[in-house]
C-alpha cells in the first residue's frame, strides 16, 4: 500500500523533570542529526514528567527547524479551545513548527486524581471528535462569525476565532480500536500508533478501516499519513525484530513502508547513540530501499484535502495551473487562504491568488488567465486600495506581493528602482539614507502599483507634483505576456498611459523614479472646532490656496453627532526643517477656526510614512466611496459638502489639497488631466445606493472629474468623469494597441475603440 508519503523520521523522547536540560538537549540533538519531528509523551498526571506543552515551547525556542509534537496529548486533562490556542501560538512562535498528537484518553485513574472527567471509551471518543471541532473551528479564521458548538462533553459558545497558526496543523490521533479509526479516516491528517502495543496484521487491519472511514467521508486516503512508534536494539546478530544490526532493521521496516504504507517512523529512544546509529546508518538505507521497492515513487505531498476541493468556484480550471505556480496556488480551501482573499478596505471571495515571484511567473499567471475570460480578473500589489478592485468573488487574483525589490540605481541622478508591490513606507526608509524621498500617499501600507499608474496625491503634493509626476521609466507585461519598456523614447503612447490609467494597459512589474532632495520636514495636526462646518471648510481652503508650495494640507471629517461638538482634523506637511517656517505655515492654518488639539514636530519624510500595519488585510464588505476634483471651496462646494455630512449617509469624509506643482504639468501630458484642480475631495458612506445618490444631487455637479483610486461607483459615467473626451479617445486608442482582447477589465474598464 503506497500513500505517497515521502519517508520522514522522528524521535520520542521522555519528558523527565529529573533532568530537564537533557531532555532539551536529546531535542536539539534531534534536529541536528537530520531527524524531521521530535516528539514527547504527554502525562500531566506524571509527578516525574515535565510538563509537556511548557517543554515544547521551550524546545521550539531552542531549535530552528524540527517539528515538534506531543505523542500524544492527554486531551482530557487539555480542554479543546485552550489547546487549539496554544497549538496556533506555539506554531506562530516557531515558524509553522507545530504538529498536534491527540489522544482519546488513558489511565483515567491518574487523570480523575488531577480533576479530569472520567468517561467510558464510546464516551471517550466522542469528546475527541467534539474537540477537533472545536480546535479546528477556532483555528478557521476565514470564518467571520464567532464559534458555537454544543456538545455533550465539549463546548463553547460565541467563542471568537483565532489565532489561525502559521500552517495547517496536522492533527494525529494515536488510535487502536476500530471506533477511533474510523474517526481517524474522517477527521484525521494521520495515524499515530506504537508498535509495541500493535499485532501481527494490525497495521493492515487498522489502515483498511481507516480507507473505507476515508472513502466514506469523501475524502482521499492519502490524506492521512501513517507513522510510527518504534523502538528495538542494535546488535550484531539479529535476534528478533527490530534487534540486531541496521541492514537487519531495514529488512523489518520496509514492508511497512511498501505494504502498510508507513510515511513517518518515530523512534522511541533517549539514547543518543541509539538516536545517531538509526539516522546515520538505519534512515539513509531505508529511503533507499524504499525508492526502490515504490514504483511510482513519493507524490501525495502536494496533496490538496478533499474539505478544500468542495470549496472550488465554478468555471476555473484548477488542474489546469501552469506548473511553475500551482505549489504556490492558493484555494479557498487552503490554510493561507483567510490570509489574502481580502484587501484593506474590501472583503473577498476569489476562487484562486496566483502569488508571482518574477516576470515569468506572471506572465504564465497572465496567459492563464486568458483562458478565463468568464470570470473576473484582479491585479494585486500591495492591496490597500479604496476602490478594493485587487480582490473579487469568484474570480483569479494575480498576486505581486513577492515582488517589493527597492534598489536605488544612481543616487546622483536620483534614480530608483522599485517594483510593484513595494510599500511606500520601505521606499522612503530606502530613500532617506540618502537625503531623498517621493511624495506618494498618506499611508505607509500603500503599495507602489495601484498608486503610480493612477497619481499618487500624497503629503508633498503642492510642492513635488504627484507620484506619477517622477515616473520616468517602468517595464510594463502586457495582455499577450510581452514585457516592454515604456518611457519617453520608449512606447511613449504606453508611457503617457500609465500615469493616470495604467491599471488598463497592463502590469507595471519595475518602475523607474526620479526622486527629490528632502530633508526633515514639519508634520503636524490641528484639531478645529467646525460647528460652522460650511464656513470652516470654505475658510480652510482658502488659507491653503493661499499658502506657499511648500505646504499641502489634508482635510478629515466625520458626521456630526448629537451631543458631542463637531471637529475637523487637519494634517499637514511642510517641505522644510526649519521650525520657524513650520510654526509659520501651521499658524497661517491655525485662523481657519478655534482650535480644540494640536501637534507639531520636525520629522524625516520616511518616520511620518511609517503609520502601516505589517498584519495582512482583513477587509469585510464592499466599500462605497465616491470622489470629485474642484478647483476651489466655493461657498457652494462648502454648502453642499455640509449637507452630505448632515445627511447621516457618510462615516468619513476628506478634501486633499493639490494645485501647486501638480498644476505645472500640462493636462494632456500625462492620462490623469485634471491638473487645474486644487482639492480632491472623497468621502465613504454605510450604503452604496444612498451614497450614490446624495453625491450625485449634491457634490457631482460641482465636480471637475474624478480620481479612480477614491472611487468605488462602477457605473460607466465614472470613466467619462475620470477621463475628458479627448484623453479617453486616445487611452481607448492605445488600449487597442496593447490590450485588444480587454484582458484588464475588471478596474474600471477602458475598453478598446474596437470592443465598445
Amino acid at each position: 500500500m503506497n500513500y505517497g508519503h515521502s519517508l520522514q523520521f522522528g524521535t520520542f523522547i521522555t519528558p523527565s523533570a529529573g533532568n530537564p536540560e537533557r531532555v532539551v538537549e536529546l531535542a536539539r540533538l534531534s534536529e541536528s542529526l537530520g531527524y524531521d519531528l521530535v516528539t514527547f509523551q504527554d502525562h500531566p498526571y506524571q509527578p516525574d514528567f515535565l510538563d509537556t506543552w511548557t517543554l515544547m515551547s521551550w524546545v521550539a525556542a531552542r531549535t530552528e527547524r524540527v517539528r515538534i509534537a506531543g505523542n500524544v496529548h492527554c486531551l482530557p486533562l487539555r480542554p479543546p479551545a485552550v489547546l487549539a490556542r496554544s497549538a496556533a501560538s506555539l506554531d506562530l512562535l516557531a515558524g509553522g513548527r507545530m504538529e498536534l498528537g491527540l489522544g482519546a484518553g488513558a489511565f483515567w485513574d491518574p487523570i480523575a486524581a488531577m480533576g479530569g472527567t472520567r468517561l467510558e471509551p464510546g464516551e471517550a471518543v466522542d469528546a475527541l471528535e467534539e474537540a477537533i471541532d472545536i480546535i479546528r473551528g477556532l483555528w478557521d479564521v476565514s470564518e467571520r462569525t464567532s464559534l458555537s458548538i454544543g456538545g455533550e462533553h465539549h463546548r463553547v459558545l460565541g467563542a471568537k476565532r483565532g489565532p489561525a497558526p502559521a500552517h495547517d496543523i496536522p492533527i494525529l490521533l494515536g488510535a487502536y480500536k476500530p471506533r477511533m479509526l474510523r474517526l481517524t479516516g474522517r477527521l484525521a491528517d494521520g495515524w499515530l500508533p506504537s508498535l509495541p502495543y500493535l499485532q501481527p496484521g494490525d497495521l493492515a487491519r487498522g489502515n483498511a478501516v481507516i480507507d473505507a472511514a476515508a472513502i466514506e467521508a469523501g475524502r482521499d486516503p492519502r490524506e492521512i499519513r501513517r507513522l510510527l512508534n518504534i523502538s528495538g536494539r542494535f546488535a550484531s546478530q539479529r535476534g528478533g525484530a527490530l534487534n540486531g544490526p541496521p541492514e537487519a532493521w531495514v529488512e523489518d521496516l520496509l514492508p511497512m513502508v511498501t505494504e502498510d504504507g508507513i510515511g513517518t517512523f518515530i523512534i522511541m529512544a533517549d539514547d543518543p547513540g541509539m538516536m545517531e546509529g538509526f539516522m546515520g546508518l538505519v534512515a539513509p538505507a531505508l529511503r533507499e530501499a524504499a525508492a526502490r521497492a515504490v514504483p511510482g515513487g513519493f507524490a501525495a505531498g502536494s496533496l490538496r484535502k478533499a474539505a478544500a476541493l468542495t470549496k472550488r468556484r465554478p468555471g476555473i480550471d484548477y488542474e489546469g495551473i501552469p506548473a511553475p505556480l500551482a505549489a504556490s496556488a492558493i484555494e479557498p480551501g487552503d490554510h493561507g487562504y483567510a490570509k489574502v482573499r481580502s484587501t484593506y478596505m474590501r472583503g473577498g471571495a476569489p476562487g484562486l491568488v496566483l502569488p508571482v515571484r518574477t516576470p515569468a511567473e506572471l506572465a504564465e499567471a497572465l496567459a492563464y488567465a486568458r483562458c478565463h475570460r468568464d470570470v473576473p480578473l484582479a491585479i494585486r500589489s500591495g492591496g490597500h486600495g479604496i476602490s478594493g478592485r485587487s480582490t473579487n468573488d469568484g474570480g483569479i487574483v494575480i498576486d505581486l506581493g513577492a515582488m517589493n525589490a527597492i534598489e536605488v540605481i544612481d543616487p546622483e541622478r536620483r534614480r530608483v528602482r522599485v517594483g510593484p508591490a513595494a510599500r511606500w513606507k520601505d521606499i522612503a526608509l530606502a530613500l532617506a539614507p540618502h537625503g531623498l524621498a517621493i511624495s506618494s500617499g498618506d499611508y505607509g501600507g500603500v503599495g507602489a502599483g495601484g498608486l503610480a499608474t493612477a497619481g499618487g496625491i500624497g503629503w508633498m503634493a503642492r510642492q513635488h507634483g504627484l507620484t506619477i509626476d517622477h515616473l520616468r521609466a517602468a517595464e510594463v507585461m502586457l495582455a499577450d505576456g510581452s514585457l516592454v519598456r515604456a518611457s519617453a523614447e520608449e512606447n511613449p503612447d504606453l508611457f503617457w498611459a500609465i500615469r493616470g490609467a495604467g491599471a488598463n494597459m497592463g502590469v507595471v512589474t519595475a518602475f523607474e523614479f526620479e526622486a527629490d532632495p528632502v530633508g526633515e520636514v514639519g508634520f503636524g495636526t490641528l484639531v478645529f472646532d467646525a460647528e460652522d462646518i460650511a464656513g470652516f471648510l470654505e475658510r480652510w481652503g482658502a488659507l491653503v490656496e493661499a499658502s506657499p508650495r511648500d505646504l499641502t494640507s489634508f482635510l478629515v471629517m466625520g458626521p456630526p453627532r448629537r451631543g458631542r461638538q463637531t471637529a475637523a482634523q487637519v494634517m499637514a506637511m511642510v517641505d522644510s526643517s526649519d521650525p520657524e517656517v513650520v510654526v509659520e505655515r501651521f499658524q497661517s492654518l491655525a485662523a481657519a477656526a478655534p482650535l480644540l488639539d494640536h501637534q507639531l514636530s520636525i520629522a524625516t519624510y520616511a518616520a511620518v510614512m511609517q503609520n502601516a500595519s505589517d498584519a495582512p488585510h482583513d477587509g469585510q464588505g464592499d466599500p462605497a466611496a465616491r470622489a470629485g476634483f474642484v478647483r476651489h471651496i466655493t461657498p457652494e462646494v462648502a454648502a453642499a459638502c455640509e449637507r452630505l455630512l448632515r445627511s447621516g449617509q457618510v462615516y468619513f469624509f476628506q478634501i486633499r489639497s493639490v494645485g501647486g506643482a501638480v498644476s505645472d504639468i500640462a493636462p494632456d501630458a500625462t492620462a490623469y488631466a485634471h491638473r487645474s484642480a486644487n482639492f480632491s475631495i472623497s468621502a465613504m458612506g454605510f450604503d452604496r445606493a444612498r451614497l450614490d445618490a446624495i453625491w450625485d444631487r449634491e457634490i457631482h455637479p460641482l465636480c471637475e472629474g474624478l480620481y479612480l483610486n477614491f472611487e468605488t461607483d462602477q457605473r460607466p459615467e465614472r470613466i467619462h468623469d475620470a477621463f475628458p473626451p479627448a484623453t479617453l479617445a486616445r487611452l481607448r486608442e492605445i488600449k487597442g494597441t496593447y490590450d485588444p482582447e480587454n484582458l484588464f477589465r475588471d478596474n474600471f474598464n477602458i475598453a478598446p475603440e474596437a470592443a465598445r
